[in-house]
């Protein structure tokens, strides 16, 4: 994070006399838990955002595979009887396919 910032060592030496002269030494311990409590709970809210993604992708994913499999079947079938022309069965591909 520090090279992201490009930072030196002389140039964080002189934050860290900063921040002790400004707040002293009795509150920084209680500055570093508050910025750890803050760092954990965006890891955490990042984390459940990151798990509903997940989730959302492989329901769709579900839902994609599970409408081209029943079109597979349905052409198949239809083939099979010999009943629709193929340009009906791409167009009835197509139609499926916008509903969703």
């Amino acid at each position: 994070m520090l090279a992201f910032l490009n930072l030196g060592g002389g140039e964080i030496f002189l934050i860290v006399m900063v921040v002790y002269l400004v707040f002293g030494p009795k509150k920084i311990p209680e500055i570093a838990r508050t910025l750890g409590k803050g760092i954990n709970e965006i890891k955490r809210a990042t984390g459940g955002v990151t798990d509903e993604l997940k989730r959302e992708i492989k329901r769709a994913e579900y839902e994609v595979k599970s409408t081209v499999n029943e079109t597979v079947q349905h052409v198949k079938e239809t083939m099979e009887e010999g009943k629709v022309p193929l340009d009906e069965v791409e167009k009835e591909i197509k139609e499926k396919i916008n509903k969703k």
